[in-house]
């Protein structure tokens, strides 16, 4: 972690291909080299982590102004965006007739990392207070996007992803449901026997964050042997956010 005086940031989208190529770099770094992801187009000569719909996407910058480096990254999805696109990067995993029918203005979030240097301090609240005026500015309803938690193994998952079905699990009208074969039912603990401590210690920060924002999560997961993850989707309704929670969102913190 960054030790020290606070560090300077700037939150902006990429312009140039060689800021997309920085985010891609960063992707690598985290979802190849540190939790063992892959796929058809991920560059290893390069260290770049890439798809097919990159170029559809905005790509959110977070960057250390001591020395120019991306330190931080978000994929951004509006609906406009996903027709030219053919699809949301989503619906390889989930069935999103929910959310498309709601009327909603959708924006699909994704590839959201941190260098490790920069995690535990203020970075991830600058990328979020980045995020809240891209939302304002386009006018986002709702927000969704599928999050990882690291492995295959779902039994090891049990208990947390048995606290996200009994818990936070989204509303009929916004509810999406993992697509077969890689469907994983969420509701492998009932909820009587949960552990919910030991539950939460296994929930990423990522996804606790959207949690206590009010965030909800699709019917069952899906399990991504190619990025050795099990993925859930999250979905927030900025609707349903209270007064607290959207002076927190709105300003990036926690």
């Amino acid at each position: 972690m960054i030790q020290g005086a606070a560090v300077d940031f700037t939150v902006r989208l990429a312009e140039t291909e060689a800021e997309l190529r920085a985010a891609q770099r960063l992707r690598y770094d985290v979802f190849v080299t540190e939790l063992g992801g892959g796929g058809p187009l991920v560059d290893h000569q390069q260290r770049l982590e890439r798809d097919h719909l990159d170029p559809f996407f905005d790509h959110l910058l977070l960057i250390d102004n001591r020395d120019g480096a991306v330190v931080g990254v978000y994929r951004l999805l509006r609906c406009e965006q996903a027709r030219r696109a053919g699809a949301f990067y989503s619906e390889a995993e989930y069935d999103l007739t929910a959310l498309k029918t709601s009327g909603r203005r959708l924006l699909e979030l994704g590839r959201s990392c941190l260098h490790p240097a920069y995690r535990g301090g203020t970075a991830m609240h600058h990328l979020w207070s980045g995020l809240a005026k891209y939302v304002a500015r386009h006018r986002i309803e709702v927000l969704f996007g599928v999050a990882s938690f690291h492995g295959t193994d779902v039994n090891a998952l049990a208990q947390p992803l048995s606290l996200l079905h009994h818990r936070h699990l989204a509303p009929e009208n916004l509810r999406v449901h993992a697509l077969e074969p890689a469907f994983q039912r969420m509701d492998m603990i009932a909820q009587e026997h949960l552990d919910r401590h030991r539950a939460m210690v296994q929930v990423p920060s990522l996804i606790k964050a959207y949690l206590r924002l009010g965030g909800c999560v699709g019917e069952g997961a899906y399990v991504d042997h190619a990025f050795n993850t099990t993925d859930v989707c999250l979905i927030m309704d900025t609707a349903r956010l209270s007064p607290r929670q959207a002076r927190i969102y709105g300003t990036g913190g926690q």
